[in-house]
């Protein structure tokens, strides 16, 4: 991708930007559930073990599910464009 695409938007920037907001999110989720686990004067239970996994294992599925979502509406996007140009 060079200059000209970004500037004249011949081409998307955002899947790219989703790509990097996704592995942000996991680092997010990943943090998270740790704090979930370790949080609190009990210490490490049972309860709060599954309950960090639980937030990483629906974390990462609703990440995933959000950020593929965005894409595929920016690759419906890139091909009602290329059949435009076409016509």
């Amino acid at each position: 991708m060079n200059v000209r695409q970004i500037f004249f938007f011949d081409s998307t920037l955002t899947p790219k930007i989703i790509t990097f907001v996704y592995w942000l999110a996991l680092l997010g989720i990943v943090v998270s559930a740790l704090t979930s686990m370790f949080a609190g004067f009990g210490g490490l239970t049972f309860g709060k073990f599954l309950m960090g996994l639980f937030i990483i294992v629906g974390g990462a599925v609703a990440a995933r599910i959000g950020c593929e979502l965005l894409i595929v509406l920016f690759k419906i996007h890139e091909n009602i464009h290329k059949l435009a140009e076409k016509a």
